[in-house]
């Protein structure tokens, strides 16, 4: 058995990428996008008429709609492939946005739809702020199943946690990046590796807390640079990764132990945020200050980029 069955005896693997050719090698449950994938993607000459033809139909209708109609292409194409459900993200402008954050993903909720596709089958991404958290809220109760994106604290679990929203993705190798660019020299690899690597503990806290708790929401690993991190958070009810890393499992047969047991997790205290004390909790984190903030600014310059990539197309 390779590592990625093995994984999947306990965890649900995800595919996180716009590259959905790759997607039949690995057979994941799940697929998860972003722009930034989502414009590698179509840069490529396989998958570069997607855009074109987006732009020769929706084009009249500005460069937004044409956005919109080209993620959820990519999305129903996604599905064809995985049993299960895909990711779609949300424009990063509109992170610190409740109400426009709502009418986005009900739009693209609405051209899932409109191709025959079931709610049940989309999780719309947002991203960790505040006001992200909110709008997954009010999604939720209205039947659109979010998934909560650039998640880099205890505070943004607790906050998804009290919102209901159907998933988080907690970010484990962006955390690893700003632990070791802290560090710098007296960074040790091997004594950081594994079970002590800061994105792991990270995850590891979130999924002790939420299933103390009993918290219905569904934890995914999210941004992994190394196998290592995977095989440490075996056990976590689903793993998001790069085709990269799925290809090393795959090619490995180093045995694998469960890592995460919901069953043996310690009993915790209840914690409840307001609005005050999320804001001063994720303030007293420089770490996760620092990357929800780059993270958000990342995805607005590839979307940016893929933007500029649309109106070419489209006045061409």
């Amino acid at each position: 058995m390779n590592q990625l069955d093995a994984l999947k005896q306990w965890t649900t693997v995800v595919a996180d990428t716009g590259d959905f050719k790759q997607m039949a090698v690995f057979q994941p449950q799940d697929a998860t996008t972003n722009p930034s994938l989502i414009l590698k993607a179509v840069q490529k000459p396989e998958y570069a008429h997607l855009l074109q033809e987006a732009a020769q139909q929706h084009g009249h209708a500005g460069v937004g709609a044409v956005m919109d109609h080209l993620l959820v292409r990519f999305g129903c194409e996604i599905l064809r492939l995985v049993p299960g459900r895909v990711s779609t993200e949300v424009d990063a402008r509109l992170s610190f946005d409740t109400a426009a954050t709502v009418a986005k993903a009900q739009d693209l909720m609405a051209l899932y739809e409109a191709r025959g596709v079931a709610r049940s089958r989309v999780l719309i991404k947002i991203a960790s702020t505040w006001e992200g958290i909110q709008a997954a809220a009010q999604l939720e109760r209205a039947g659109i199943r979010t998934n909560l994106t650039l998640l880099f604290s205890f505070v943004q679990a607790v906050a998804c946690a009290q919102a209901k929203v159907q998933l988080i993705s907690p970010f484990v190798g962006r955390i690893y990046d700003w632990a070791k660019a802290k560090a710098g020299a007296s960074w040790d690899e091997q004594a950081m590796a594994g079970a002590n690597d800061p994105g792991v503990q990270s995850v590891k806290r979130i999924f002790d807390y939420y299933k103390s708790q009993g918290v219905a929401t569904e934890i995914m690993g999210a941004s992994f640079r190394n196998v290592g991190q995977i095989v440490a958070l075996a056990g976590c009810d689903l793993l998001t990764i790069s085709p990269d890393l799925l290809a090393q499992l795959t090619s490995a047969d180093a045995p694998i132990v469960q890592a995460l047991d919901a069953r043996q997790v310690p009993a915790q205290a209840t914690v409840v945020l307001d609005e005050a004390a999320f804001r001063f909790g994720l303030n007293e984190d420089a770490m996760a200050t620092d990357k929800l903030s780059e993270g958000i600014r990342a995805f607005v310059k590839d979307t940016l980029t893929l933007e500029s990539l649309i109106q070419q197309a489209i006045t061409a």
